[in-house]
Formats: structure tokens, sequence, C-alpha cells
């Protein structure tokens, strides 16, 4: 990278953390004084005009100083990656133990995750999990449609009821599905579909391994079926000093951020949709009308089970901490629980 480029990408940075840290236009003369003392204010204020030009910044008003466009924050977060790996959250051990003691009521230790979240930040903190986890299996059905194609039907104790197509890779007879049927409700009627999906058929798979292939394989895609036919549910989380934010002064932002989050289809939509990187952050056109805020959210899974965890906040927000913040709560929740038991640490 050229000199005066690398010099840009600095200014920018700077820019971007005062105007996060005060809420004010920044001028030249702070950037000068706070973080560019070797560059002269003519080469400043020449590089300024540059990041204008490029639609990285803007003067609110004239003869005010600049503040970042959302193109600008956008170039902020590549500017500072490299950084996010010297960051680490020094409370994993923390989150580890909540996870082992929860082991059997994992939506427990995701709630009081999702509380520490809240609080660490100060922002509004998410959990999606699967909608249908809490409740309880009435009755297990599976019908063949075709050659190796089954539906299978879960019914809660709710009355809701929920297909899927299952895709078998060896014949199963008519004699062989009612048996295994008769069996997966004899086991699995009257438990939680959490623990069902979680813990109790990759036990079952494990122990029917070596005695019985074909229900082990079963098992299998029935797993793959409980968790297609689990949609999420968005929990949240915060204190009222999120309120608390300049951003929230105006009523038309407050009801703005209601609207937000009373939309979870829409969120879980653009998650899925943008879910490319460990981490990942949606601004301005990325939340249609809600361009006053972003979402910063990672994929965890747990016991195979994958699911969301992050914050919503406005755009002006603490990204250099608040990015590995949740980069390591859900690269440890994944790394803790495998393969439907705990980790040993």
């Amino acid at each position: 990278m050229k000199k005066n480029q690398i010099r840009l990408s600095e200014t920018l940075k700077a820019l971007v953390d005062e105007f996060i840290l005060t809420n004010e236009p920044v001028s030249s003369r702070i950037l000068n004084e706070k973080y560019l003392a070797d560059v002269s204010s003519a080469t400043l204020r020449l590089d300024l005009l540059k990041l204008e030009q490029s639609n990285l910044i803007f003067q609110p008003h004239t003869s005010a100083g600049r503040i970042p466009t959302i193109s600008g924050y956008r170039e902020y977060l590549g500017i500072i990656e490299a950084d996010h790996l010297k960051t680490e959250y020094a409370r994993m051990d923390i989150l580890r133990d909540l996870l082992v003691h929860n082991y059997k009521d994992t939506p427990r230790a995701l709630h009081f995750i999702m509380q520490m979240l809240a609080k660490e930040t100060d922002q509004l903190s998410f959990v999606a999990e699967p909608e249908v986890s809490n409740g309880y299996l009435a009755k297990l059905d599976v019908f063949p449609i075709s050659v190796r194609k089954y539906i299978f039907v879960m019914s809660l104790d709710s009355g809701l009821d929920k297909t899927v197509i299952m895709k078998c890779e060896y014949d199963i007879s008519d004699t062989q599905l009612k048996k295994l049927v008769r069996y997966l409700n004899d086991e699995l009627v009257g438990l939680r579909i959490y623990d069902i999906a979680n813990k109790f058929l990759v036990e079952m798979r494990e122990n029917m391994h070596l005695e019985n292939s074909l229900v082990s394989m079963f098992l299998k895609e029935l797993h793959k079926a409980f968790i297609e036919i689990s949609d999420f549910f968005i929990h949240f989380d915060g204190s009222i000093k999120f309120l608390e934010q300049p951003e929230f002064d105006s009523k038309q932002n407050i009801l703005s951020f209601m609207n937000l989050i009373q939309r979870q289809d829409y969120l879980l939509n653009i998650m899925r949709t943008h879910d490319k990187a460990a981490v990942n952050v949606l601004m301005g056109e990325d939340l249609a009308e809600w361009t006053n805020f972003a979402v910063i959210y990672g994929k965890y899974e747990v016991f195979g089970i994958p699911g969301y965890l992050g914050i919503i906040a406005p755009t002006r927000t603490d990204y250099r901490s608040l990015i590995p913040l949740v980069r390591d709560i859900t690269k440890t929740i994944t790394t803790t629980t495998q393969r439907g038991m705990i980790v040993p640490q």
C-alpha cells in the first residue's frame, strides 16, 4: 500500500474512533492534536477532502467537523480487522462453566450468556434458538411417500405439528418402518424437543451403531430432520442503559428501533443471507429503513444445532470491542459443546 493511502486509512480510522467516542463531528484540529501529530495541518485538510470526495466522510453542516458515512464505517471495519486478532475476551472460563453446569438445560445457559453479553456491552443482546426447542414431543410419525423418501411429522404437546421431507440412502420395509416409529415413540414421547435433538438421538445412535446399523442410519436422518424442522426464535436482553445513548433522544429512533426488534422474521432472514464470516456486521442498506442501527452477530453451534448470537446497537458503536467479544463467545459455545456432550476442559 502506498504511503499516502496508508495515511488516508489512518486518518479515517482516527476520525471514526473519535466520532464513536464523542458523538460529535470531528475537526482537523482534534485529529492533529490527538491522533496525527506528525501530519501537517495542510496535508490533513487535503486528506479529509479526499475522504469526503470518496464518500467515506461528510460534513453535517458548513464549518462543522466530519462524521463517517456508512461506506466510511465499512472501510473502517476493514482497516481495524487485523486489530481484532490482538483482542481476546478474558472471561471465557465463566461461559464454559455456565455451559458445563447447565449441560441438561443448554437454553438456560444461553440465556445467562445473553444476559452477560448485554451487561458487558450496555447494548441490546440477543440469542436466536429453535422456536420449538422448549416444546415437548406428543407423537412422532413417519410416512413413506416414494422410494427412499418419507414425510416426518412431529406433534408437540402444544398441538403444533411440524413436517419435513426425509431422504434415506437405503431401503426400509413397511414392517421395519412401523417398528422404528413405535420404538422412537416409546423412547422419545414426553421429552423436550431441544433435548431430543441435542442429546437423546445422538446417544441412541451411538448405542445402536454396533447392534443395528440400519436403525443407526435412520436415526442419523431423523436427527437431520429435527434440526431442519426447528425454526429460530430470538430472545432479547438489555438494561435501560442502552436507551440512554444519544441516538435514542429521538422518539422516531426509539419507535424505529422497537419496530426492528419486533421483525424477527426479517432479522433471521438477513442474518441467514449475510452469514459469511465468523462475525458479521449489518448496517446501512443491509437493514432497509433501519439505517441508524447495526447488527453485530455470529453463528454458534450447540451439539451440531446452529443458532445466532449478537447485539443490536446504534451505527456509532464500539466495533473494536464488540466484534472480538461476539467472536469469542460464539466460538466458546461451539467448541465447548460437541457431539451431544460437553467437551472436557
